[in-house]
């Protein structure tokens, strides 16, 4: 339960830490003191978006920090899920508004997001807001209620699952079928690109191959006339280098045997005439070598232009990529053959997919059908006890598409009167039944979702008198084993309180506040006193609520 709220620097309220107690809790004020306020800082703690307009003006943030008793809650594999530190007495949540519109949100002191933080607080508290009583009318809310009633998430949870993979599959199947479509229509295309690669007969690193032979072959005739020189120049009988060498050598040889200084020159003329030798035979294999050929230098400028005009045809680098683009195709072209046998698959996988999620989708609606019927009886019970002696109320279930919620269209019906037809609600209901009707609703759906604290903002609104009592009643028997806030402006219910509390605003010149205290029995006989007989209490008001407050607290 709710055992502590601190707000900061929130619309108008400065400062204000309450301290709250188990059971029924009332909440009064006169209009526009301020009360909105704390339902609105209130919502913070559940993860709402925060708007900078409600940080007082001049201050750069607000402050909302709400204390739990979790004692009973058993949420220790939520806190470990998401790596929170854990108590299991109490748990701490804040948030903080900045004026350039960021927000901080923490549990423990520990930041979270916003996501987590609704889906520990969903768990905690839950919060009537008074446009709650537009939302019954819808099939969401209606839906909501009966998932509820349920109480199987795993349930709901396993039709979720089951629908996303069935549209995952259709998805998927809608895409291979465009894909094949656009394949099917490219396929020969595709097939001449690959016929036309494959006649090339491409080989890897080719193009620098062919490029060097190319210039070989275009400048033979000068290559040969060069290597001809230079063979003349060092091998030619009478002049050449090789012959000159060895005259040098024959001279050298002759000398050393009357001057010994020689024999270093004379080795090292022998040595260079061999290596000359050596040089004129490789020289002469080189001139061998050159080839003069038109017929293959045309042949080679001709591979040379195809693959040019492939690498400018299908926009590569290089040539090489050609093979990679090659591969490609051929995949391609595999996979489109192939995609009849995928798509067979597909259609199979998604036909048991419907299925399953059909089949699931029967089960929410067996199980809503099973709540539904005991639902309207006991509705129709609650509302004779408010006020609607002759009310009848349905809920009627009618079949849609398959959707994420299952197939179920849920429409609560209500009259009233005995001799008035059953309605969709928001039809039929006045203000003051849409009350009655979503508090019998709230105090159901408390017995089954086991929550600790439920939050009444003037869901007394429309009635008065012995119906409000009765109402009041009704949130006092839901707070005998749960704690119960209510926000109220009928005495009739405020007498019932166990925890009083006033909100008031003061004005002056400096600044608007709105401050709530706990009303002692003395101003509480007072404030009850003034929500009977108004701004001037009288002694019959008093009298009344003294009579009030001690029928209800003997």
């Amino acid at each position: 339960m709710l055992i502590r709220l601190h707000i900061e620097q929130y619309a108008l309220i400065e400062r204000l830490t309450l301290s709250l107690d188990k059971g029924m809790t009332v909440i009064t004020g006169e209009t526009g003191a301020g009360k909105s306020i704390l339902m609105g800082a209130l919502s913070l703690i559940l993860g709402q978006r925060a708007d900078v307009k409600v940080i007082q003006e001049g201050k750069t943030r607000c402050l909302v920090e709400a204390e739990f008793d979790i004692s009973d809650r058993h949420l220790a594999p939520f806190f470990d899920q998401h790596d929170l530190e854990y108590s299991a007495d109490t748990c701490l949540v804040r948030r903080e508004i900045y004026e350039n519109g960021k927000s901080r949100a923490f549990v423990n002191d520990s930041p979270v997001t916003l996501g987590i933080l609704k889906d520990l607080t969903l768990q905690l508290i839950d919060i009537h807001s008074q446009h709650q009583n537009l939302l019954i009318g819808t099939n969401k809310f209606q839906l909501e209620i009966l998932d509820a009633l349920v109480g199987d998430p795993v349930m709901v949870a396993n039709h979720v699952s089951a629908y996303q993979h069935f549209k995952g599959l259709q998805t998927a199947l809608a895409t291979l079928n465009e894909a094949l479509a656009k394949s099917k229509a490219e396929e020969d295309y595709l097939r001449f690109q690959l016929d036309q690669l494959n006649t090339a007969n491409l080989v890897a690193g080719e193009m620098e191959t062919l490029e060097a032979e190319w210039s070989l072959l275009s400048h033979a005739e000068e290559i040969q006339q060069g290597l001809g020189n230079l063979f003349n120049l060092m091998d030619t009988e009478d002049s050449g280098l090789i012959t000159r060498l060895r005259q040098a050598h024959v001279q050298a040889d002759s000398l050393k045997r009357h001057y010994p200084r020689m024999a270093e020159f004379e080795e090292r003329l022998l040595t260079a005439y061999i290596d000359l030798k050596d040089l004129s035979a490789d020289l002469e294999v080189l001139l061998n070598d050159v080839e003069v050929n038109p017929a293959r230098l045309e042949q080679v400028g001709e591979r040379l232009n195809l693959l040019n005009e492939l690498q400018k045809k299908h926009r590569v680098n290089h040539p090489d990529e050609l093979l990679s683009l090659r591969d490609a195709l051929k995949a391609d072209l595999e996979a489109i053959e192939h995609a009849d046998d995928n798509r067979v698959a597909l259609e199979k996988a998604l036909l048991e997919a419907e299925k399953e999620a059909i089949r699931t989708a029967n089960l929410l609606t067996e199980a809503r059908r099973r709540v539904g019927a005991p639902l309207g009886q006991r509705l129709r019970n609650m509302l004779k006890q408010l006020g609607i002696p002759n009310a009848q109320f349905d809920i009627v279930l009618t079949t849609q598409p398959l959707g994420p919620t299952g197939a179920d269209a849920v429409r609560f019906h209500f009259s009233a009167n005995k001799n008035v037809p059953l309605q969709p609600l928001e039809d039929m209901a006045s203000g003051g039944e849409m009350s009655r009707i979503m508090l019998c609703l709230k105090s159901i759906m408390a017995e089954h979702l086991q929550l600790s604290t439920l939050v009444f903002d003037e869901i007394d609104t429309g009635v008065s008198g012995e119906i409000a009592y009765r109402m009041g009643e009704i949130m006092r028997e839901i707070a005998s084993n749960r704690q119960v806030i209510c926000i109220t402006h009928l005495p009739q219910i405020a007498a019932l309180g166990q925890q009083h509390f006033k909100v008031r605003k003061t004005e002056t010149k400096a600044a608007n506040q709105t401050t709530v205290t706990p009303l002692n029995p003395e101003d509480r006989l007072m404030e009850i006193a003034q929500l009977l007989s108004g701004a001037n209490v009288t002694e019959a008001a008093i009298l009344n609520a003294r009579h009030l407050l001690a029928d209800n607290h003997p």
